[in-house]
């Protein structure tokens, strides 16, 4: 609590002292709800959009021979390193240093809050995050002229997964900027199912196994194992007052353990073919080599590994929505987890200014273009999507296409271990799905969410 009070203070401090700097047409205050580190230098002019239209020489202010770090994860590395390098090109004067370190989206939330003054300047977070890291006021808000571009260039849900009711003036504020959609979806070897089977979990099932190959997913991650629940109707409605306890809707808990039941089912009746594996294994799983073939034949996978899996199938990958899967003897269209991936700006960073015009370069259309293109990120600049090179993307179109059957990764509580125990006990073999007590274990997840 000392170290977070102490960083709010740093950064009210650090407005202060470049509220008079020049490119300022507007000063602002800083609140609880986030600092507002960077916004009070930055010119508010809200009636051009595009990057190379609203930014100027101005909005550095007097910061120059700035040395920034920037998080990113693995796979987007190489990528990000040139977009930095091209950035630190454009603006000579103001760039010293860039310095890109991998980190994932995933923890990155977990690192900013342990030391934020340690933390990347800029840096790419799952905006499952953005509840925990508003509260905890490490987050610069992102300035007005900036935000108003992001919100009149990006998609409505990409840009309100970004955006909170500070928590003083009750205002919805953007926190962070638009980087991907994130999800998942179905992967498969066409040479191994067809278009036409991709459509229903038991006909892929039964391809693999008659191919004598694996079907992966990680049934013991809450990011994946929510599907068991969602597919029989929960859905998360948000969190209570005290922003950290669960919603659930009005759920129908015999049609959700029913479909617990039909998924543990499968998972038992292809044995040796449905394995529960970490998403690691799904490229590497797809891949021959002259000394050994390939033993995966479909998984569920997203977009942040398309271009491997596209590397290692060719002409035989295939990718589409998730597939139904039956319960008492109907077809239930299988439900997933769909959010965003942001970019935000550390509220303790030296370079505030600098930060700021990174972080909207790093959004902006040029960006999303070139990671859609080497990446298979899916954009959510509209300009983008509406792009040929993204509506003839199979994969993104099976994001998009999945995104419709899904609950919004926003508002989240302690799901996860939770719903990742419950996965592992769907598919454990000691689990034996004509006897199992699906509706304790249900009730007991609930409860161990609610009571966390």
């Amino acid at each position: 609590m000392k170290k977070i009070i102490a960083l709010c203070l740093a950064a009210m401090m650090m407005v202060a002292a470049f509220a008079g700097c020049g490119g300022s047409t507007t000063t602002t205050t800083s609140d609880n709800g986030g600092s507002d580190n960077g916004n009070a230098a930055v010119n508010t002019d809200t009636s051009k959009t595009g990057f190379d239209n609203v930014v100027s020489d101005a909005d550095f202010g007097s910061e120059k021979n700035a040395k920034l770090k920037v998080w990113g994860p693995d796979n987007y590395t190489k990528l990000l390193k040139k977009q930095c390098d091209d950035f630190k090109k454009k603006y000579p004067k103001q760039i010293s240093k860039i310095d890109v370190v991998v980190q994932t989206e995933a923890e990155a939330g977990t690192q900013m809050l342990s030391d934020a003054e340690a933390a990347a300047d800029v840096f790419g977070f799952a905006n499952d995050q953005l509840n925990n890291l508003v509260n905890a006021g490490v987050l610069a808000q992102v300035a007005p002229k900036y935000a108003a571009d992001i919100k009149a260039t990006n998609l409505k849900e990409a840009v309100d997964a970004c955006t909170l009711a500070n928590p003083k003036t009750k205002k919805d504020t953007l926190y962070a900027l638009p980087e991907t959609g994130n999800g998942y979806f179905l992967v498969y070897d066409k040479s191994v199912i067809s278009d036409k089977d991709a459509g229903s979990f038991e006909k892929i099932l039964a391809d693999c196994k008659k191919a004598g190959k694996q079907f992966i997913m990680d049934a013991g991650n809450g990011y994946y194992s929510c599907m068991f629940l969602f597919t029989g109707g929960l859905k998360l409605t948000g969190l209570e007052s005290d922003q950290v306890t669960q919603k659930f809707n009005k759920y129908d808990e015999k049609e959700v353990v029913a479909t617990m039941k039909a998924f543990s089912t499968l998972m038992h009746d292809y044995k040796g073919t449905f394995k529960s594996l970490s998403v690691s294994n799904i490229p590497s799983g797809f891949t021959s080599t002259k000394t050994r073939k390939s033993t995966c034949g479909a998984g569920i996978d997203g977009n942040w590994d398309t271009a491997n899996i596209k590397l290692a199938l060719g002409k035989n990958f295939g990718a589409a929505k998730l597939p139904t899967i039956k319960v008492d003897g109907k077809d239930k269209q299988i439900y997933s987890m769909y959010g965003y991936k942001s970019i935000a700006i550390n509220g303790a960073s030296k370079y505030p200014r600098t930060s700021q015009v990174l972080a909207y370069y790093l959004a902006s259309e040029k960006c999303q273009n070139e990671r859609c293109e080497q990446l298979g990120w899916s954009p959510t600049n509209n300009a983008s999507v509406d792009t040929d090179a993204v509506k003839n993307d199979v994969a993104i179109s099976a994001l998009l296409e999945q995104s419709k059957y899904s609950v919004a990764q926003v508002n989240i509580g302690k799901i996860w271990d939770p719903f990742g125990n419950l996965g592992n006990q769907l598919v454990a073999d000691g689990t034996n799905p004509k006897t199992y007590n699906f509706k304790d274990l249900f009730e007991k997840t609930i409860s161990n969410v609610l009571d966390q």
